[in-house]
């Protein structure tokens, strides 16, 4: 039984149970800790007889200390599993707290059955629970082991040392503290690794602030000032233009808000501007109540985060022209409330959408594929992508099946489905495959008296909900990921590495992985 535990605890950390054992600090003289710089350092669990081992730098560091941290690490038992540790305070001149964090066992890597680079991951746990729990010791400069994969350290202690305080008293305020990279030469796989958190960060803030604090006009506002200076196009489409347009299926939903909806057109230009782009179309509904089909009360403020997909495709866009790929993006990102009123849409509405065929909105509570609609329409005929990619937070049936394990993907194509697949088992946030078969397509498009209906019948609702989307995109290679699971609060299952009650911010590291390998495949 005591096996059986030990294993369970191996395997199945928690954040909170993690953050819990690293503040259980051992005091090695007689000052207290905290302040200061701060480093963190891995050790490699132990293998049969064999002690726990540290990382490359953390024996250079346990030199430096005179063999005094190998002594404190054995007198306090850290056996090296991962995420778990001590910090010990006063032991070195230069660093008033050092964090020795579990990396798990040395030397694994991609595990085909969990498809998961596991070395990688393990990297990014103890990056980022070590960072975290100097956090809490106040350092305000902490010095992160690379552990063979600096790039991974750099994302997990970015992520983890993320807080959303806009809204706290200055006082009550936790520091964020800089980081930096210790004793490795990697400077630029640590770069990359800040650069890709750093976007994930975007994404978890824009998400995180409130409905009145992130309305249509003020994401927009927050795009442009996100984007523009690092050289991107972004084009604010206001409410004159989109019925120009005769978007009327994005308005239909937007017309029951007082705030104006918005449309975003985003260009990044890293080639020829002959060569076709890959579109991404993002969900940006800031608050969904679910309308006149109105959702339950109990939570429903995380609904701020349906404009989830929005802001990773945000944070994404930042990550690609900070590492210069050479590649052609353009998003196309609807942006509205849906809120029930007089001028709400009413259950069974029937409108038009660009491509003349008709919806019927049967729930206006499924009103994400109503609103992706037009421009998913709008965008391939502007663009002509060579690869169209939408995000968005829309059925249950996603968050049923995997929790937050994993994004939901749907593809008609499998080539795009394994480089998603790819992209997720390297950054450590994983897209599975559902099923996109003719027999959802006729749940939705068998209809009498229109040709489409925005919820079908059945309950396979994210699979509903992509087959709606498929029968918008007829002709390129596509992919719709479903984030329902993944892209709001940080609830169960959680990483440890992405701290409880905040917006997560996913896929935003595996949709720069995915556009980095299309700009720079494998020479075979």
């Amino acid at each position: 039984m005591k096996q059986m535990n030990r294993k369970f605890i191996r395997n199945v950390l928690t954040l909170q149970r993690a953050t819990r054992l690293m503040n259980l600090r051992f005091a090695c003289d007689s000052a207290g800790g905290g302040g200061g710089k701060g480093l963190v350092v891995g050790i490699y669990m132990k293998e049969g007889d064999k002690d726990p081992k540290f990382t490359p730098s953390g024996e250079k560091f346990n030199d430096r200390t005179n063999g005094k941290l190998r002594q404190l690490v054995c007198e306090t038992k850290v056996d090296g599993r991962l995420g778990r540790g001590r910090v010990f305070n006063n032991i070195d001149n230069d660093f008033t707290s050092v964090a020795v964090v579990g990396v798990g066992l040395e030397g694994v890597g991609f595990n085909e059955l969990e498809m998961l680079d596991e070395g990688m991951e393990n990297v990014r746990v103890a990056a980022g629970v070590g960072a975290r729990s100097l956090q809490h010791q106040d350092c305000n400069l902490i010095s992160v082991d690379g552990m063979d994969y600096a790039e991974q350290a750099a994302e997990g202690a970015t992520l983890g040392v993320y807080r959303f305080s806009d809204n706290l008293n200055k006082k009550n305020r936790m520091v964020v503290p800089r980081l930096d990279l210790y004793d490795s030469s990697d400077m630029d796989g640590w770069t990359r690794g800040v650069f890709k958190a750093e976007s994930q960060n975007l994404a978890r803030r824009l998400s995180d602030a409130p409905a009145n604090c992130m309305t249509p006009t003020m994401f927009a506002q927050a795009t442009v000032d996100a984007l523009c200076p690092c050289g991107i196009t972004v084009e604010v489409r206001t409410m004159d233009w989109i019925e120009m347009q005769r978007m009327h299926a994005f308005l239909m939903i937007a017309k029951g808000s007082c705030e104006p909806p918005v449309l975003l057109e985003i260009s990044y230009c890293g080639t020829s501007p002959e060569d076709k782009p890959i579109l991404f179309v993002g969900k940006g509904i800031t608050f969904n109540s679910g309308g006149i089909n109105l959702r339950p009360c109990t939570y429903m403020d995380e609904y701020r985060g349906s404009m989830s997909a929005a802001a990773a495709i945000i944070g994404m866009m930042r990550c690609v022209a900070a590492l210069s790929l050479p590649i052609n993006v353009t998003c196309v990102i609807p942006l509205c409330e849906n809120m029930p009123s007089g001028m709400s849409v009413k259950p069974g509405d029937v409108v038009t959408m660009l491509n003349a065929r008709s919806m019927a909105i049967r729930d206006v509570d499924k009103a994400g594929v109503v609103v992706m609609a037009d421009p998913l329409i709008y965008g391939q005929v502007s663009y002509k992508p060579r690869l169209v990619v939408d995000v968005a937070t829309l059925g249950m049936g996603v968050k049923n099946a995997y929790g937050g394990g994993a994004s939901g993907i749907f593809s008609n194509s499998h080539y795009v489905w394994k480089q998603f697949q790819r992209a997720g088992s390297l950054t450590g946030d994983r897209l599975w495959r559902m099923p996109l078969w003719q027999y959802y397509k006729k749940q939705v498009t068998d209809e009498t008296g229109y040709d489409l209906s925005n919820d079908g019948r059945g309950l396979a609702s994210s699979c509903l909900a992509a087959a709606i989307l498929h029968e918008l995109v007829p002709c390129a290679d596509w992919a719709h990921i479903d984030t329902r699971g993944t892209g709001l609060l940080t609830m169960y299952g959680i990483i440890p590495y992405l701290t409880a009650r905040y917006m997560t911010g996913r896929p935003t590291r595996t949709l720069v992985q995915f556009v980095y390998q299309m700009a720079c495949p494998e020479v075979k």
